[in-house]
């Protein structure tokens, strides 16, 4: 499972874009007041199966995914 925690900023929809150009599905969580009681102080994080990156990890992450990632 993919989740997409987003505020919409630009780095936000850079994230979503490269997500939707490798086709892959995701789920968008942008509830605010959620992501700050979960500990998210900056915007996109990437939650694949249970481990959540950061913008830099997530780019890195989606730039070499394979299908059998996930």
């Amino acid at each position: 499972m993919v989740i997409l925690y987003t505020n919409n900023c630009p780095k936000c929809r850079v994230l979503k874009e490269k997500l939707d150009s490798k086709n892959i599905q995701y789920e968008i969580f942008d509830d605010v007041e959620e992501m700050i009681k979960r500990g998210f102080s900056h915007m996109p994080m990437l939650e694949v199966d249970g481990n959540v990156m950061d913008f830099k990890k997530a780019i890195i992450w989606v730039e070499k995914y394979k299908r059998e990632d996930i």
